[in-house]
This record gives C-alpha cells, sequence and structure tokens, in this order.
C-alpha cells in the first residue's frame, strides 16, 4: 500500500534568506511565496496529523516556522493548525484549558472557533451598517446595478 502525500502549508515568522531555503530544501523538496514567508510541502504519511508532526521535527531546528496547517480542508471541511507554543505560552494554556475542563488542544480549538464566529459576526454587522448607509442616498435598483458593476470589476482583491 502506498502512503500519501499531504499538502501542508508552513507559515513563518520572518522571510527567508536564499540559503536558509535551499539548505531546508535539501531536507525536504519545498516550494516558496514570492516572499519566502510561506512555503508548500508535500510529505508523505498515513495521515494529515503524522504529515505535520513529521514536517515539524525534520524542519523546525532550520526554518522560524510559526504555524504548520494542511492546505486542504478534510472531509470534514476542517483544517488541521500545528503550533509550537514556547515554554511560558504552554503553561498558561494548560492552565487556562485545565480551568475550562478541556485539553488544551480542544481549548484551542474552542477559542478559534469562537473569535472566526465573532469576526464573521463582526464583519456581517459592518457590511449591513455600510449598505444601510449607501440606500440612504440612493434607491435600491440604483444601487443593486451599482454592486453589479463593482462585482463584474473586482480582481477579487479585498480594497479597504
Amino acid at each position: 500500500m502506498t502512503m500519501p502525500h499531504h499538502a501542508l502549508e508552513i507559515a513563518l515568522t520572518r522571510p527567508l534568506a536564499p540559503a536558509e531555503l535551499r539548505h531546508a530544501a535539501r531536507v525536504m523538496p519545498l516550494a516558496a511565496n514570492y516572499d519566502t514567508t510561506r512555503l508548500m510541502a508535500l510529505p508523505r504519511a498515513k495521515t494529515p496529523g503524522r504529515a505535520v508532526r513529521c514536517l515539524r521535527q525534520l524542519l523546525d531546528t532550520q526554518l522560524p516556522i510559526d504555524v504548520i496547517t494542511t492546505h486542504y480542508p478534510d472531509a470534514s471541511g476542517q483544517v488541521l493548525l500545528n503550533v509550537a507554543f514556547p515554554p511560558a505560552a504552554r503553561t498558561t494554556l494548560k492552565t487556562a484549558a485545565d480551568r475550562a475542563g478541556h485539553s488544551p488542544e480542544r481549548f484551542v480549538q474552542l477559542a478559534l472557533h469562537r473569535a472566526l464566529a465573532q469576526h464573521a459576526s463582526d464583519e456581517a454587522d459592518r457590511l449591513d451598517q455600510e449598505v444601510r448607509r449607501l440606500l440612504a442616498h440612493t434607491t435600491a435598483a440604483h444601487f443593486l446595478s451599482a454592486v453589479g458593476h463593482a462585482l463584474t470589476q473586482t480582481t477579487g482583491v479585498p480594497q479597504p
């Protein structure tokens, strides 16, 4: 049976020097983005979790790794997130997780879900307020026409 490859993304704490990237690529083939702050790797492993742990073991001492994630969601839409906390942060996290009655992993997962839900809610509220402000100065038909025009002209990059 062949082991599958898992697409993993590595977010770095700083851009890499060309020599650092070449050195790390000798251990594991890597693809870098334009400013070498993100890398892609395709390690072989039975599970995504094993692939992430293997990649971290191979490259943790060579690269300024911030976070490793699976590049594609699994069947339930989840992305695996691997963060190596410094000892002091790990202790604080464990204390807070114990207080909440969760494992540190579950505690972080719940905190991330809450933060993402809050962000989505805040963004929906912000957009609602902006639409109401715009509608106060025009008709719904003109507004929809402008939105349609803007959507056909956009490059997919959010504008500030």
